[in-house]
């Protein structure tokens, strides 16, 4: 199997729990370091790997094919244009940019020079996720014409990550939780005619958005998307309306608690929900009504680095490419437009 060298922006917690531990355990990676500003630390977790100094230190070794972007959002346009003029194919983190002039231009930029660009919407991949997607595909719900994605969490508090309190481009809600429930939807629905906004700041003292709530208009559909910082009891993560029935699912994928806990991945039970955070299947099928649990399906980011080994070892597209990034940036666009304005944007 034809060896990645692959070199990480960014050792903190994305790197820690996101990307090296895929890359690590894949024998189609090798994780040759990260570049480093006040640390040494991937050394003491992964030895034999290196501390870069710099980005041009990063962009300089001849070994490092593949480069991860995983620093604050403002920063990915400008390192991954670098990264890619240097000849290295890119992985950026979500949100891709924080425009979508600059996706358009990252796009453009890797196709000029021959070189594989994806963004890392590594939600695609979880349990509760594919589940709904598998409940879509099967078609048990008839036509889908309501649904909604939520994305609650609970932190009242700032975050100590000045990047993501300071306004600045990138920063916010909308830019953090917005790209999975985004790119979720256009999984599931393709792009939207029109969308509608509301965005706001909801925390005491925080000087960023930290609450949304989104609509997609398709022709015989209407897609809800929420998140907040400030909810204590989440809502279901997915609840599907169709012609025939119901499905609703929990947001309980189990990847990042665990990732965080120090487990490996692809062990026997990885990614794996608890039976009590079932999907609700509530439907005619011929001509029975039914209302039971769905089994969850087992959530596994490991399936997007293994996709990223194909596309790059064999010349086919990256499982999320930089036109799903255009597509992402889009709806951010336009939704900061909504709301600013208070009127639907057609797109």
């Amino acid at each position: 199997m034809q060896m990645i060298h692959t070199a990480l922006l960014s050792f903190g917690m994305s790197g820690r729990v996101f990307h090296a531990p895929f890359i690590h355990l894949h024998p189609g990676f090798h994780l040759t370091g990260s570049w480093e500003r006040s640390t040494q630390s991937i050394k003491k977790v992964y030895p034999g790997t290196t501390s870069y100094p710099s980005l041009e230190a990063v962009l300089a070794d001849d070994a490092v094919q593949l480069v991860v972007v995983n620093t604050p959002t403002c920063t990915h346009y400008g390192y991954a244009k670098q990264a890619l003029a240097a000849g290295k194919d890119v992985i950026v983190e979500k949100a891709f940019t924080t425009t979508v002039a600059e996706a358009k231009e990252l796009h453009a930029l890797a196709e000029k020079l021959g070189r594989k660009i994806s963004v890392f919407q590594n939600r695609r991949w979880d349990s509760d996720f594919k589940t709904v997607l598998q409940v879509k595909q099967q078609h048990l719900l008839g036509d889908i014409i309501d649904a909604e994605i939520h994305f609650d969490r609970y932190k009242a508090e700032l975050s100590p990550k000045l990047h993501k309190e300071i306004p600045q481009p990138g920063a916010g809600t909308l830019n953090d939780l917005g790209p999975h429930v985004i790119d979720q939807a256009l999984c599931l629905f393709g792009l939207p005619q029109a969308v509608f906004a509301d965005i706001r700041t909801t925390r005491p003292q925080s000087q960023v958005d930290d609450w949304f709530d989104i609509q997609l208009f398709y022709p015989s559909l209407r897609v809800r998307l929420r998140a907040g910082l400030l909810m204590r009891e989440p809502s279901a993560g997915f609840i599907l309306h169709g012609t025939r029935g119901s499905f609703i699912k929990s947001r309980a994928d189990v990847q990042e608690t665990q990732l965080q806990a120090g487990k490996l991945p692809c062990t026997a039970n990885w990614g794996t929900e608890p039976e009590t955070e079932s999907g609700l299947l509530h439907t005619e099928i011929d001509g029975k009504i039914i209302r039971q649990t769905i089994p969850t399906l087992q959530g596994n980011y490991y399936d997007y680095y293994d996709a990223v080994q194909q596309a790059i070892t064999q010349n086919i597209a990256m499982p999320v490419t930089a036109l799903d990034g255009i597509r992402v940036m889009s709806i951010i666009e336009a939704a900061q437009n909504s709301s600013r304005a208070k009127k639907v944007i057609t797109l």
